[in-house]
């Protein structure tokens, strides 16, 4: 079916033509007519089929007719991320191009009031997180009533990012007359409570299995077995860049995804070091670096991103070789968006997953979501040790032996300061007999100072060398001063104890008196 046939006006077949597209996707096919009627539309498709224009192409036509007033946008989208915030004005402005719509992005790390000066001169199309949007509200610089179409995208990344309760509160700020266009690649039992409460009769288009990757990714997982833990960072790092190197001319540029930021920033700075073209992406960087760095990669001015979750959705770049998961996600649903960033627009890609022991309990969740077994690529290149590590194997093992049956803290130091920790303990160990022997001439010299003036009766009357029992060779500078007794009080006559049983007092001269 062409774009023809789906009732768009002329304005709009002419930018979609000039944009390089020829027939839409499925999820465009079943969900743009029902756009266009006015009707509420749920619509669940796996990522990389193009939910963007699903929604972006019948709010442009249906926009196309009316005016903007101050501080009262005509319509909302609301985006869980900055990066997917911005591709979707993108969109807005190559499909727009040939139509007179002002459109607002209010997201994070955005100056306040470079944004409150587009909202107050009125927009068509306000595009927003919910944090920012809610921020805007409460500031008195925004109202909703004036909503006609309201799309969320990414409903599943707002369940996971917690944006549940700021969504619900911002469908009770908008009409109650609103069109809702609802889009979300899986369908949790949250969002589906969702839909029931704010969707009026959706028409629920569904192209695929929920949580299904695109046939077109070539999937594998190569199993990484670290020789030893404290070394299992870095075998994993070199093993990945091996992997990379290994595939050759297939590989024009990668997604790296790491679980945490601060992996993130490290696999960063060892890919410079050893020489590839890598730029890093998380959250906590400066929405300005972001990106910078995001179109660096879309222009092929860097080969290799680096990114936690924050580009694991929404995010369109079309020619992505390859994605690399250095982490298994911990979410399964994770899994499928991550891939999803290559083999886009019906196009080829290839999805790597390094596998350690201890991602089985997510990798056998990943695998029954997606319905089949990950191929196992038995043909990766290995990581090899570290010469470093495998010379200072011997003492290491040695030091841990002595740390564990000192109480493990060896263990435990290692774990903290990787190889390092091994050094430390055997430096302790080289020191302790020359501090014992110290320590002991030291109490001996303090317990003949303190006892000397007591006859030997003190605790420093014992000998330098002698240990205190139950207190091992150190023995506390209080237990070693000296202790003066008092005088015991002058005991009483038998005859002045019996006065006073009996209430009376003895005199000085002998003689009883009533007390």
């Amino acid at each position: 079916m062409p774009f023809n046939d789906l009732g768009l006006d002329a304005d709009l077949l002419k930018a979609i033509d000039e944009s390089g597209y020829t027939e839409p996707t499925p999820i465009q096919a079943a969900a743009i007519p029902h756009a266009l009627k006015g009707k509420d539309v749920l619509g669940i498709a796996q990522t990389g089929t193009g939910k963007t224009a699903s929604f972006v192409l019948p709010m442009i036509n249906i926009l196309a007719k009316g005016r903007a007033r101050a501080r009262m946008p005509r319509s909302l989208i609301l985006c869980p991320t900055r990066e997917l915030a911005a591709q979707v004005s993108e969109n807005f402005e190559k499909y727009g191009k040939y139509h007179k719509l002002t459109m607002a992005l209010l997201i994070g790390g955005v100056n306040f009031n470079q944004q409150d000066k587009l909202i107050d001169r009125g927009v068509d199309v306000l595009i927003a997180t919910p944090g920012r949007l809610l921020d805007h509200f409460e500031r008195g610089k925004l109202m909703l009533t004036g909503i006609q179409i309201m799309v969320v995208d990414e409903a599943d990344r707002m369940l996971d990012m917690g944006f549940i309760p700021d969504i619900e509160r911002i469908f009770g700020l908008t009409p109650f007359t609103r069109q809702t266009l609802f889009f979300s690649a899986t369908m949790a039992p949250e969002i589906t409570r969702i839909t029931e409460t704010f969707l009026h009769a959706p028409e629920r288009v569904e192209v695929a299995r929920q949580a299904t990757a695109v046939e077109t990714i070539a999937q594998r997982l190569v199993a990484f077995r670290p020789s030893r833990r404290d070394v299992a960072d870095r075998e994993k790092r070199d093993c990945l860049r091996r992997l990379i190197r290994a595939e050759g001319d297939k590989f024009s540029n990668a997604i790296i995804f790491c679980n945490r930021k601060r992996d993130v920033g490290v696999l960063h700075k060892s890919l410079v070091k050893h020489g590839f073209n890598a730029g890093a992406i998380h959250g906590d960087l400066d929405q300005s670096v972001r990106m910078a760095t995001l179109n660096g990669f879309r222009d092929g001015e860097i080969a290799l991103l680096v990114a936690s979750d924050v580009a694991a959705r929404g995010l369109d770049i079309p020619n992505v070789s390859h994605v690399f998961n250095f982490d298994v996600p911990t979410h399964p649903e994770d899994y499928v968006h991550r891939i999803g960033r290559t083999g886009r627009a019906g196009r080829s890609g290839t999805a790597i997953t390094l596998c350690a022991p201890s991602d089985t309990k997510y990798l056998e969740k990943i695998e029954e979501l997606i319905g089949k077994q990950i191929p196992r690529d038995e043909s990766a290149p290995a990581a090899e040790p570290a010469p470093e590590a495998a010379e200072a194997a011997p003492a290491r093992e040695e030091t841990e032996t002595r740390g564990r049956s000192r109480g493990g803290r060896g263990g435990r130091d290692r774990d903290r300061g990787g190889d390092r920790g091994g050094d430390r303990e055997a430096e302790r160990e080289q020191r302790a007999p020359r501090e014992r022997e110290r320590d002991r001439g030291e109490q001996g010299q303090r317990g003949n100072q303190s006892g000397g003036g007591r006859g030997g009766r003190g605790r420093g009357g014992r000998e330098a060398d002698r240990p205190v029992v139950g207190l091992g060779d150190h023995v506390p500078a209080f237990l070693l001063r000296e202790v003066k007794l008092k005088k015991p009080a002058p005991r009483k006559s038998a005859k002045a104890a019996a006065a006073a049983d009996a209430g009376e007092t003895v005199a000085d001269g002998g003689e009883t008196k009533a007390a």
